[in-house]
């Protein structure tokens, strides 16, 4: 399974008790010491309006992180377009090629904050497959929809009166303007300096077999699979980036990562309690509070909960991989054969740095083992 790279997701998390400032600090510290593990990629998250995350702008935080790195690749996991230009998009990545060409990977997503329809209503698989990969039932936001506080990262993301451009139409525009090759409806060209020529390597990040897999496949790019946000369609993405495939200039084939939510530690009672504030930190972002600070364990333990909490979470907790080493590495051959992925996507939360950071040690240890 050393075949199989491993790269890191990373949504700068804040955890009880700290600050902004010290979570990137050592999101910066993570990215080093994982460069020197021998994780592939080091890729940032967007988030907004969370008091446990500070993870609001990739390109700024991949920029600190590549003067502070020298060989892993860098990137978005994803910008969010739904609130962006595919211009400013590719001018703030080709600055930063501009100064470190060829690390960069522009991810690129659909905007969060508005839930969004899979492919299909139902999911294509429920339960276990053949290899023992748990696939839950599909997670419904239908009760985020109208929510106030939903409605106001919208407001507060988007000019007054703007509208989001087409999803599909904006990684065409994205793509001609790298390539230097964009010509407005009325032939009109335009020049992204920097940007143009930038080596960037293009991802679409999704969550379902629609239009983010289609998009994809269509222009031969690459493609995330979330199964750490969305278990239930994971198998259903993957399927629907091989269907919609072309041949590129960039790829011949299709070429797929897949995010898995990881927690390691010397054995698997440890690693279960420092697991311990997840649940509550998923129920916060699932109720629109927005993701609380990480709390430590016994933080965790004195937070009421309820039934209806339990439930609200449960396809989130039972798929992710918590245990020793040996226990997660079992967990993630699992996932990569259930999905045929050319690389592994981890991202793992704790509440104390040294944790983060041996987590993934142990991990890579026991991935180059095998």
């Amino acid at each position: 399974m050393s075949g199989i790279p491993l790269g890191v997701l990373d949504l700068v998390p804040v955890p009880s008790g700290s600050t902004a400032a010290e979570a990137l600090h050592h999101s910066i510290d993570l990215a080093r010491q994982t460069e020197a593990f021998g994780y592939a990629r080091y890729w940032f998250a967007e988030h907004h309006l969370n008091p446990g995350v500070a993870g609001t702008s990739p390109a700024v935080v991949l920029a600190l992180t590549a003067s502070a790195t020298s060989t892993i690749r860098l990137g978005s996991g994803a910008v969010q377009l739904g609130h962006r230009t595919a211009l400013s998009t590719v001018e703030e990545f080709g600055l930063i090629d501009a100064l470190h060409p060829g690390r960069l990977d522009l991810g690129l997503g659909r905007s969060a904050g508005r839930p969004q329809p899979g492919a299909s209503q139902d999911p294509p698989f429920e339960g276990h497959t053949p290899n023992g990969l748990h696939i839950p039932a599909r997670f419904s936001f239908a009760h985020l929809l109208g929510h106030p506080r939903v409605a106001l990262q919208q407001r507060l993301l988007n000019l007054p009166g703007a509208q989001p451009q087409d999803y599909a139409e904006q990684i065409d525009d994205v793509l001609a303007l790298l390539r230097g090759d964009y010509r407005s409806p009325e032939g009109v060209e335009a020049r992204a300096v920097p940007g143009e020529g930038a080596d960037v390597q293009v991802w679409i990040l999704g969550s379902s077999g629609g239009v983010s897999a289609e998009t994809a496949g269509r222009n031969g790019l690459r493609f995330a699979a979330n199964y750490h946000v969305s278990p239930a369609s994971v198998l259903e993405a993957a399927e629907g980036y091989r269907a919609a495939f072309k041949p590129s200039a960039e790829l011949d084939r299709p070429y797929l990562t897949v995010s898995a939510d990881v927690v390691v530690a010397e054995d698997d009672a440890t690693a279960r309690e420092l697991a311990t504030g997840y649940a509550p930190w998923v129920r916060s972002i699932r109720t629109a509070e927005g993701a609380i600070p990480f709390p430590t364990p016994a933080e965790a333990r004195a937070l009421p909960w309820t039934e209806a909490d339990r439930a609200l979470v449960a396809d989130r907790v039972e798929t992710q991989f918590v245990g020793s080493a040996r226990t997660v590495a079992d967990h993630l051959e699992r996932l990569q054969e259930a999905t045929g992925a050319d690389e592994l996507l981890i991202t793992t939360i704790t509440h104390d740095h040294e944790d983060r950071v041996r987590s993934y040690r142990l991990l890579a240890e026991e991935w180059r083992r095998r």
